[in-house]
């Protein structure tokens, strides 16, 4: 081996370890990181912690109503709207026709094949579940189809709830 050899295998060693830190001192000045901050992660408790009996739920409903408005949940329902109709006598699409939904049984669309966790869901749409429901579909009915992150924020479900309870021939009174 000569040495020119040797020069080019320490100059790759050499330039290799320049780009690792390089890159590492370029992402410090892009990424402006506030040391004094705290890192920490929200833990939920899980949901056979929480225990709310039904004046309580009915007073959140009430206070979460306060908040809808309905022109805000036809927007937001757009977001539904690539999967669900919610016109009178709407067809099925990728998920089913929620004309009516509010008041109705849980997976009772006809021509529609329900996930087995939804079909054995047994119990009606009532301002409660479907506010539970849109919040976090996955985890309110563990193993249903229904591929939708939810809705966070307590404005857009309240919005789209009434939205959902206005597009019906039997509007339920609201909370």
């Amino acid at each position: 081996m000569n040495s020119f050899e040797i020069q080019k295998i320490i100059s790759a060693i050499l330039i290799t370890v320049l780009v690792v830190f390089g890159i590492g001192k370029i992402s410090d000045f892009i990424f402006d990181k506030d040391e004094d901050s705290v890192v920490a992660y929200k833990v939920d408790p899980p949901e056979s912690d929480i225990v709310k009996n039904e004046a309580e739920a009915s007073l959140d409903l009430k206070a979460m109503f306060a908040l809808a408005d309905l022109a805000h949940g036809e927007k937001v329902f757009k977001k539904c709207a690539a999967c669900h109709l919610i016109n009178k006598g709407g067809e099925n699409k990728i998920g089913p026709a929620l004309y009516g939904v509010i008041g109705r049984k849980v997976a009772s669309k006809e021509n529609y094949k329900y996930s087995k966790a939804m079909a054995s869901y047994d119990k009606n749409w009532t301002f409660e579940e479907m506010n539970g429901y849109l919040k976090k579909p996955q985890s309110y009915i563990k193993g249903t189809k229904m591929a939708f992150a939810g809705l966070r924020k307590e404005k857009d479900r309240a919005s789209v709830i009434l939205y959902l309870n206005e597009n019906s021939d039997n509007p339920l009174p609201l909370p």
